[in-house]
């Protein structure tokens, strides 16, 4: 009991030039970082790490404390980029997220690590919840350890488990999980979303993004059988096809019969899912997403989104131009992990269009999202090596192996159809496509 400590107490152990890291997502310091922006008026460059927060904080957001505390993330969230554009301090970290701590701890060292847990079983050991993508790997290099003990943490399997003997401090919260909305797929994301499964085959591992096009292809696959999980996050769509006994896990190589992640994010119902559920294990992401050691598992296919491709197949799944808006994540690990794979696939999918507000006019136009070139500044998140199918609502076509003339007219055939011929046409004047 003597490692229980307040808030303010926890907060007392900042100081001026300190680098925090936080949990992914659910799992992050909440009531920490909540509070973090009432100790400005005595700090100053203190430096958060963190990845897909789920709260906008005060500390990061509010320009008022940018003097204090800069913000340094592995995967942007809404906040993080309003933040950037108020004035506030916010740089992105490149990332392959299987090497997100690998490479962060070889820069430096955390002063401090805060994250969430369980409440200590009767054996003194803690559940880091839902996710170990960096977080133990953190915790082992950090010079002072606070975990928020939350009864409403749901309590997980794998290598997530801690004995309150290796943390510094505990601090009892009682906040509820925070839920990432169970995105309704509109008619283009069931268009996408029936085509990629069309291409899921009986006993088939999986690792799934998120958003509406995911949604859609957990949606359709409710009549698949023997279906495995091998996936960054587990989510609410692969929660409901456990539930429906599509899932089953009993063609893996690797942990047969479980559902293995980095991390969990969703409704309340998938953290009730999940608690004290031994088919499920939250692992190390720098095992999970290596490439490695997806390979292992036959028949695995990885399917991700992006914001835009060029015709010769890089995608630019992070920014729109040179402004960061996401982050690689997994992205890149999975599609060359499940490239690996014995009969595995690579699926990277997007709408075709977008609406995109003219700069000069004020008004939104639709615009083609596969081009000629990305925009200036753009990131590759996946380069065109790495690329194996492309899935519009227009159709899903292979480029494994193909030359840039045939992979460009084979890209530019699931483009809208009122781009097609411009397309082509600024292809030829690039010299990609044979006059």
């Amino acid at each position: 009991m003597g490692k229980y400590i307040t808030i303010q107490e926890a907060l007392a152990q900042v100081k001026s030039g300190d680098f925090i890291i936080t949990a992914l997502g659910a799992a992050e310091g909440r009531e920490f970082m909540t509070n973090l922006h009432t100790i400005a008026d005595r700090v100053k460059d203190v430096t958060v790490t963190n990845c897909l927060p789920m709260t906008s904080y005060e500390y990061s957001v509010n320009p008022a404390y940018k003097e204090s505390f800069i913000t340094e993330g592995w995967f942007y969230t809404p906040a993080l980029r309003k933040a950037a554009e108020a004035g506030c301090r916010i740089s992105y970290i490149p990332n392959h997220l299987h090497l997100a701590a690998f490479k962060r701890l070889c820069h430096r060292t955390p002063d401090i690590y805060v994250g969430l847990c369980s409440a200590p079983d009767a054996h003194g050991y803690v559940s880091l919840s839902t996710s170990n993508t960096y977080e133990t790997r953190c915790m082992r290099e950090a010079k002072l350890l606070i975990l928020e003990v939350n009864p409403n943490a749901p309590r997980t399997h794998g290598d997530v488990q801690v004995h309150v003997d290796d943390v510094d401090y505990l601090v009892q919260v009682d906040y509820p999980m925070p839920e990432l909305p169970d995105v309704e797929p509109n008619e283009k994301d069931r268009l996408i979303g029936k085509l990629i499964a069309d291409m899921i085959k009986d006993g088939d591992c999986l690792q799934l993004g998120i958003g509406g096009i995911p949604n859609a292809v957990a949606e359709s696959l409710m009549e698949k059988k023997d279906l495995g999980i091998h996936t960054e996050m587990i989510t609410t769509g692969m929660m409901r096809l456990a539930k429906a006994g599509v899932i089953t896990g009993k063609k893996k190589q690797l942990h047969p019969g479980k559902m293995v992640a980095a991390f969990a994010m969703g409704t309340q119902e998938l953290y009730d899912f999940i608690d004290d559920n031994p088919s499920v294990m939250i692992m190390d992401g720098a095992w999970v997403n290596n490439p490695a050691t997806i390979a292992q598992n036959d028949n695995q296919v990885s399917i991700n989104t992006t914001i835009e491709v060029d015709i010769t197949g890089q995608c630019c799944s992070e920014s729109i131009g040179s402004r960061q808006f996401s982050g690689t994540g997994g992205q890149a690990d999975t599609a060359i992990g499940a490239q690996d794979s014995k009969n595995g696939r690579s699926i990277i999918a997007l709408y075709s269009t977008a609406m995109v507000k003219n700069p000069a006019t004020g008004e939104k136009e639709e615009v083609s999202k596969i081009v000629t070139q990305l925009k200036p500044g753009a990131a590759v998140s996946l380069s065109r090596n790495d690329v194996d199918w492309l899935v519009t609502e227009y159709g899903a076509v292979n480029l494994r192996g193909t030359a840039l003339d045939e992979r460009a007219r084979l890209i530019i055939s699931v483009a809208h159809p009122k781009f097609r011929e411009a397309l082509t046409e600024e292809a030829k004047r690039l010299g990609i496509l044979w006059a």
